[in-house]
């Protein structure tokens, strides 16, 4: 009964490891290991969820190893990623965007620095004197239309040698005149390349990005990659001859259509705001300076811009960019919902710092802490997933998410309520498995999100633990 326990609770690790390509086939067994504990220990340090000395210096050597990169560590993962791309109709949303993780050391060069966003122990009240330091992370996120994680398709880390102060430099340099192989905007670039490379239909792909995506370079990219991209604009770029800019255009065009959207600030208030949509097909001009490297474009351009004037709030304003064409309301609004899955990315990056609690490391080095955030970026994603797979196929059988024994122990633990009865197989387990977590389940309260899930999850697997030595026990 252990040994097939073990193997259905590998079952997607080994998924994961399938197609890892380390330089040792010890390193690929020591990353399963290695893996498969962090999962239990979601969230824990690396001692308690190693448990003892042996696996946890061995944990410790593993991300000091100078044959192991986050490329080495997420290799099998992007292969999975492809093999669900492949398994999938339809466009898929390909989420790009950048987030920091940010620590406190003694000696900070030994990991280099981000930007001057506050720590993890300052937001929390702790402030101390050492100095501050970070990593950045750029990545790919594989989404099908309806919000499903497919997984990560690209990934960066980097770190700066020095705080970067962008509106100093900007008075000495003319940032239109470097090179984008110089820049590091280049990351957008390098990411549609590798993605659009690794999934393996172009045509397929949409590449989603906010303000800081609207790159001249990315659009010629994707262009001479056959691929797609969908972002939102914040130049105001020289269209048609050049005697004249996209604003100018689109102020010619009139309302083609309405839309209501429904949405949560920042501090959780619903809303409501009617969207009057306009949109364009355009000729798009490279900056002056690049019009000599890059050709003018016929992209779309979509306004989408709350009617009348909020209370209490800013005004939701849309400007998307896109090499798809639009036809109709309906093809523009869809435009709008893709866009609007750019949020999921956010949700992944929170799991890494709130589930896995990344930013908690004490690790020295850059390299160390770079290959323990790559491990956990599989971590989040199967989080993710679980929680979106809820919302996408609450049919399907619960067997796609959970183990036989998850299952029943469920069915055991957590009582029937009249939102469980009526539930579908699979959102039954998963709503049972948020329950755990601190999920209420209430008539009216939405879908269970990734903290109740990943709290529930790593509450069941202890529970499993003591369930498994009373069956070895008792014969």
């Amino acid at each position: 009964m252990v040994r097939k326990r073990q193997v259905e609770d590998r079952a997607w690790l080994e998924q994961e490891l399938k197609g890892s390509e380390f330089q040792d086939v010890r390193l690929r067994k020591r990353f399963g290991v290695l893996l498969e504990q962090l999962w239990k220990g979601m969230g824990q340090t690396i001692p308690l969820a190693c448990q003892d000395w042996a696996n946890t210096k061995a944990a410790y050597r593993f991300m000091d190893n100078d044959r192991v990169s986050e490329q080495d560590i997420l290799s099998g993962h992007f292969q999975a990623t492809a093999q669900r791309f492949s398994s999938t109709d339809g466009p898929v949303l390909v989420l790009q965007d950048t987030t920091t993780f940010s620590y406190e050391r003694d000696h900070p060069e030994l990991i280099g620095y981000a930007d001057g966003s506050i720590t993890y122990a300052q937001r929390r009240g702790r402030a101390r004197p050492s100095q501050q330091c970070g990593i950045l992370m750029h990545s790919s996120l594989a989404v099908t239309a309806q919000g499903l994680p497919l997984g990560l398709a690209a990934i960066k880390f980097w770190s700066r040698k020095e705080f970067k102060d962008t509106t100093t430099r900007r008075n000495k340099v003319n940032f239109t005149r470097i090179p984008i192989e110089q820049k590091e905007s280049f990351r957008w670039i390098e990411n549609l390349r590798q993605s659009t490379t690794r999934l393996g239909e172009p045509d397929r792909c949409v590449h989603v990005g906010d303000r800081e995506s609207d790159i001249f370079e990315l659009f010629d990219a994707a262009c001479e990659h056959r691929t797609h991209f969908l972002v939102r604009t914040c130049t105001n770029r020289l269209a048609g001859d050049g005697g004249h800019t996209v604003a100018d255009e689109m102020s010619e065009v009139r309302v083609k259509g309405l839309h209501r959207i429904e949405f949560r600030d920042a501090k959780g208030s619903p809303h409501q705001a009617l969207l009057e949509i306009r949109y364009r097909r355009l000729t798009v001009l490279p900056p002056l300076a690049k019009q000599r490297r890059y050709p003018a474009l016929a992209l779309t351009v979509i306004h989408a811009t709350e009617r009348g004037e909020p209370v209490g709030r800013k005004r939701v304003e849309w400007k998307l960019l896109t090499d798809l064409p639009v036809n109709s309301r309906v093809e523009a609004i869809e435009k709008i919902d893709w866009y609007a899955m750019r949020w999921k990315i956010e949700t992944f990056h929170k799991n890494l710092k709130s589930g896995c609690k990344a930013e908690e490391s004490q690790l020295r080095t850059s390299s160390r802490l770079t290959n323990l955030i790559a491990i956990f970026c599989v971590l989040a994603w199967r989080v993710f997933w679980l929680t979106e797979i809820n919302r996408c196929a609450p049919e399907a059988p619960p067997e796609v998410a959970l183990t036989a024994t998850e299952v029943s122990l469920l069915e055991q633990l957590v009582k029937d309520t009249a939102r469980i009865v009526q539930a579908p197989c699979l959102s039954r387990s998963l709503v049972k498995l948020a329950q755990l977590g601190g999920y209420l389940a209430r008539a009216n309260d939405p879908p269970p999100g990734n903290k109740v899930i990943w709290r529930g999850m790593h509450r069941l697997m202890e529970i499993e633990i003591g369930y498994q030595l009373a069956r070895r026990d008792s014969g």
